[in-house]
């Protein structure tokens, strides 16, 4: 695939994870950003990567890259007393990579996405994610209900975000194994993910807009989490 956006390829350098082919940037880029002098670029007009990278939101610079490097979920699970952040057939690639990046901000074990019905990690993911997704541990699993049963087998509580949910917020104290489950955008949890988890927690909504962006609501219960868990 094709990375593009000075953060994306700046990360997946950093990160290692992936096999780096070549990496094309513009002049001016590449006099404005010290790490491109650090490795092999060909020099290219903005024409020619936007082309490349089949997107005008490229910054300047593109690469070449291996696939994402999928994990497991039970290798997330393995994990002393994992924060596990599951996303149930979320479908947008922002709110994919915007919850990818406040995860790894957040030092979140790994994130778990659904193999159907839901987005990838694609380069418009890394894009949206500002290269975190180059750190964080991605898993991808063919039933999210059935890992949510391994999680709570491996001795983690589970714990979905439901505007409806009768568990305030900040109600549980999240130690120990967690994972937390973001259900799709407009659609929430789907019934059997909603039954699998041990309880439904809600966000309080004072003004009059009914719902947060999926990603938002991500980014605090995340915070409550981290929050809570370091406070233990």
């Amino acid at each position: 695939m094709i990375l593009y956006g000075r953060n994306p390829v700046r990360e997946a350098l950093r990160a290692g994870r992936r096999q780096m082919g070549e990496i094309w940037a513009t002049e001016r880029v590449l006099a404005r950003e010290p790490w491109l002098g650090q490795v092999p670029v060909r020099i290219a007009g903005a024409h020619e990567i936007e082309r490349r990278a089949d997107s005008p939101d490229h910054q300047g610079v593109c690469a070449e890259a291996g696939g994402y490097p999928y994990v497991s979920g039970a290798e997330l699970l393995m994990r002393d007393d994992p924060f596990i952040v599951a996303l149930d057939e979320l479908q947008d690639p922002q709110n994919l990579g915007a919850i990818a990046r406040s995860a790894e901000c957040a030092g979140v074990t790994g994130l778990v996405i659904c193999e159907r019905r839901a987005a990838a990690v694609t380069p418009a993911v890394a894009k949206a994610s500002a290269g975190a997704v180059e750190h964080l541990r991605i898993a991808r699993v063919r039933n999210m209900a059935d890992f949510l049963g391994q999680a709570k087998e491996a001795g983690a509580w589970c714990y979905g975000a439901d505007g409806a949910g009768d568990t305030p917020y900040d109600a549980p104290d999240y130690t120990g194994g967690v994972v937390l489950v973001m259900g799709a955008e407009g659609s929430g949890l789907r019934p059997r993910v909603a039954k699998s988890c041990d309880a439904l927690v809600a966000l309080p909504l004072r003004g009059r807009i009914e719902s947060l962006n999926a990603s938002a609501a991500a980014a605090v219960l995340m915070y409550e989490i981290l929050q809570r868990r370091s406070a233990a």
